[in-house]
């Protein structure tokens, strides 16, 4: 079967990531498939056509915001209008060089939803799939009024002249059969098993003095820093409170993202600078050795559309590299934690259960070392290739 994936983003962002593992997946199931992406910087991406473990990438875009750096930049009006005409016309222009059995819309979103009609329904008489891994309206940092209605009706309309929807969340799933929209196959996010692993001793060794990390428990934080979508505020003030009472820990914020000097400030502000440490953006692939330092990783939830409609990647590498994991009992974090049996779960949104679940974990080593065993054994569950499977059955229905 012949499958194009139709992204607003490249494979090296985090939602990317999503989509290039069940490629991956679907390439080793006897699939052909070409992902048709846009570059976070397009200028200095000096190789747009390559071949990765069996996926074909395109990039034939620029991204909505230039993303090569911890602190992304965004364009100005003329500037964005003019690369998002052109993301538009150079993702139309790949569907018409890549004849395929499905296309695939990674996020309900304008330049892949209007590529979409134009190139696969108008041009190809075919019709596509859509899969939603977010609230797109609230997960992305839209200033005006204008830019949350477009969002919001990308997102209503693409699902629903769609051949079929995947989604990560139970909470998008029954927010589409509320629309009455009855092909939806859940497939939530993953990790691959093989490749995340704990680096060897000397390597961790080596990233803790690079950082210049003491010798005390980490806790650690791996994502985007965008405050409006990811509350790290919340954790930096349920840390600030365990370093009142708690010698020898300290934070690691992993990762870049708009907000990052806002952190940094606020960082300076609550007297923790010695103890919080940033690594910046790093590349994916290294996530992993920097989460894999850490006693106890942290997802700070509130409990709003945005976290209900997300399935976060950094979970499962936690889980994966038996590091435990504190988050707020949002969506289907429950239900991947088991119920608190392979992780702390405690109330989003509340700063003082947030630094209580933490010191549950730092206080208590054999609680630790029993729940990082069971998300072990736990997210065998959520292994790339059993999720590529479930993907593949919006095809066959």
């Amino acid at each position: 079967m012949r499958i194009v994936f139709l992204l607003p983003m490249g494979i090296e962002r985090p939602s990317g990531r999503r989509y290039f593992q069940i490629a991956r997946e679907l390439v080793q199931q006897g699939n052909t498939v070409r992902l048709l992406a846009l570059h976070p910087d397009l200028q200095t991406c000096n190789q747009r056509r390559f071949i990765q473990d069996g996926v074909e990438v395109w990039y034939v875009g620029q991204m909505h915001a230039r993303k090569s750096t911890s602190v992304p930049s965004r364009f100005g009006a003329f500037a964005l209008l003019k690369i998002l005409i052109g993301a538009t016309l150079g993702m139309v222009w790949g569907i018409i060089c890549s004849p395929a059995d499905a296309y695939h819309l990674g996020k309900p979103q304008p330049v892949n939803g209007l590529a979409a009609i134009i190139g696969v329904m108008l041009l190809r008489r075919q019709r596509f799939y859509v899969d939603c891994d977010d609230d797109e309206v609230g997960s992305n940092r839209l200033n005006g009024r204008w830019q949350r209605v477009i969002f919001r009706f990308w997102q209503w309309f693409l699902p629903r002249i769609a051949s079929g929807v995947t989604v990560n969340t139970q909470f998008q799933a029954g927010q589409l059969r509320q629309a009455s929209l009855k092909h939806i196959v859940y497939v939530p996010n993953g990790v691959d098993l093989q490749q995340t692993t704990r680096p060897p001793e000397d390597v961790m060794a080596a990233l803790r003095h690079q950082l210049g990390l003491t010798d005390g428990r980490t806790i650690a934080y791996a994502g985007t820093l965008a405050l409006h979508n990811h509350p790290v505020d919340l954790l930096l003030a349920a840390f600030a409170e365990l370093a009142h009472t708690n010698g020898g820990i300290n934070l690691l914020l992993i990762g870049g993202g708009e907000d990052l000097p806002v952190l940094q400030r606020e960082v300076e502000g609550l007297q923790l600078g010695d103890l919080v440490y940033f690594t910046g953006q790093v590349p994916h692939h290294r996530v992993r050795d920097y989460l894999a330092l850490a006693v106890v990783s942290v997802d700070p939830v509130v409990d709003d559309v945005v976290a209900r409609a997300r399935s976060p990647l950094k979970v499962f590498e936690s889980m994966a590299l038996m590091v435990p994991v504190v988050t707020g009992d949002v969506g289907d974090r429950a239900v991947v934690l088991d119920h608190g049996h392979a992780g702390i779960l405690v109330a989003p949104g509340d700063v003082a259960a947030l630094a209580a679940g933490l010191q549950q974990l730092l206080a208590d080593e054999p609680l630790r070392i029993r729940l990082s065993e069971a998300a072990y054994v736990r997210v065998q569950q959520y292994g790339w290739d059993r999720l590529a499977k479930q993907w593949q059955t919006v095809y066959e229905n």
